[in-house]
């Protein structure tokens, strides 16, 4: 599923910022030990996929549409192995050297605002900048993959789209809560690996809030923005390991 924003500039609306989430989840499957057997994916990705349209909300309100277009994806199969996000890679409907980047999102933070923000793949391109100058204007401050033994930044629907050049960005859950003490968004995060990840129990409840989810999601939607209104296309680092593909569909 797909929304497709053109954007204004004669010459940029042929290039494109890709919004991804991935709307699957396991389904139907063995029950725990309350009995529940439906995978209800609230937070891992329902929350990634809220996020995205009301981002394309704001997109579609703004009063003059951005230079590039905005395309909003909503792929399947990531569960099972990226396989929605890997076949637009395959077939994209902007070719790789056409697509200024990719912000993606799989989860969203329930828990409250924080100090923080993670961005998976912080490090490795232009993005970097992007991100720090937002997360300013926020009072935060931008950390990388703070769990880095797991290998988010390749578990994700961004990791098909660096595979074919294109600069990705992925936020992921903070750490640092306002008003909680040292160590809570740490343990929290571990937790819920453990006991509600890929499980049943992975459902919305009344403990949730929402303000560090909207915090995220202006942000999210202002860093789409600026990389669409920028003259220049965001760049790998010098050096890092998607660089080559990224000249070679420049290329092309």
């Amino acid at each position: 599923m797909a929304g497709l924003l053109p954007g204004s500039d004669p010459k940029l609306k042929n290039e494109v910022v890709i919004y991804s989430a991935h709307h699957d989840h396991f389904g139907i499957g063995k029950p725990d030990a309350k009995g529940d057997t439906i995978y209800n994916g609230a937070e891992d990705n329902a929350t990634g996929c809220a996020l995205l349209l009301t981002m394309a909300r704001a997109f579609a309100a703004l009063p003059e549409r951005p230079r590039r277009s905005v395309l909003v994806l909503f792929v399947a199969g990531e569960e099972q192995g990226l396989l929605g996000s890997k076949y637009y890679a395959l077939h994209p409907t902007f070719a790789p050297g056409r697509i200024a980047a990719n912000i993606n999102y799989d989860g969203g933070n329930f828990k409250g605002r924080t100090k923080d923000i993670t961005f998976i793949g912080h490090g490795k391109s232009s993005l970097d900048a992007v991100a720090d100058a937002l997360a300013a204007k926020q009072d935060r401050v931008v950390v990388p993959d703070q769990f880095p033994e797991k290998g988010s930044f390749y578990r994700s629907d961004q990791f098909n789209f660096a595979k074919i050049g294109v600069p990705a960005m992925y936020f992921g859950r903070s750490t640092d809560y306002i008003g909680k003490p040292a160590g809570w968004g740490r343990t929290q995060e571990e937790e819920w690996v453990e006991h509600i990840y890929h499980q049943p129990s992975d459902e919305i409840t009344d403990e949730w809030v929402f303000d560090g989810m909207v915090e995220d999601a202006t942000l999210g939607f202002y860093a789409g923005w600026l990389i669409s209104q920028a003259d220049a296309m965001p760049t790998w680092n010098k050096g890092d390991e998607f660089e080559a593909a990224r000249k070679k569909a420049l290329a092309r």
